[in-house]
């Protein structure tokens, strides 16, 4: 519905896993063209499959997206959606001791200002939403270009420190607030199930 009232016509789906987040779009109603990036290599050929018979669903070379050009050692989490170019902290594994790391891979890391153009077209109306574990503040850093064109953005954002210098939810909605995005929605995300407290939530925002 909040794409549909924009009029948007291309989503970034950054950290993608598996394609949960596309898939979840198109069940919704979207219709219009996705662009999943995803790091790892295991995740990144289920996604292939995913998108498989879906046209406007285009699965991005494996790529994790940040603020330079280079490349990136991810760590693997046993839950495979917990995986991090950023180390783990207690608080995290302690919730869930499932997605206690496993591994590493690495990866090429890019701007998303330079893999973008490969998907834009001439009046797109694109959405960006950014599931990366921690690294949510990089990834914007290397999208200032497009953020200045996109309707609006969903992002996976902690109240706690859950990855090793990540920053949390008021530095990120403050940091979106002054680029021109209000807070539209919230959904719960990860809890503590021993005691109940909230870690992350996503966020949707779109331009005031």
């Amino acid at each position: 519905m909040m794409l549909a009232c924009h009029g948007v016509d291309v989503v970034f789906d950054v950290g993608a896993n598996i394609g949960q987040f596309a898939q979840s779009l198109r069940e919704a109603g979207y219709q219009g063209r996705t662009v999943s990036f995803e790091p790892l290599s295991a995740a990144h050929a289920q996604l292939l499959r995913a998108s498989e018979g879906d046209v406007q669903w285009q699965v991005a070379p494996r790529t994790a997206i940040g603020d330079h050009e280079g490349e990136v050692e991810m760590h693997i989490a046993g839950n495979s959606v917990s995986s991090s170019a950023l180390g783990m902290l207690g608080s995290h594994a302690k919730a869930d001791p499932a997605s206690a790391y496993v591994g590493t891979e690495r990866a090429r890391l890019s701007r998303l200002d330079v893999l973008s153009r490969d998907y834009l077209r001439t009046g797109s109306v694109p959405f960006l939403k950014i599931d990366t574990q921690g690294y949510e503040d990089r990834v914007l850093a290397g999208a200032t270009e497009l953020l200045r064109n996109v309707a609006g953005l969903q992002l996976e954002l902690s109240f706690v420190p859950l990855y090793e210098g990540q920053q949390l939810f008021d530095t990120l909605v403050n940091r979106l607030n002054a680029l021109g995005f209000s807070i539209w929605g919230v959904w719960p995300g990860f809890y503590d199930p021993s005691n109940g407290r909230m870690l992350q939530v996503d966020v949707a925002f779109f331009r005031d």
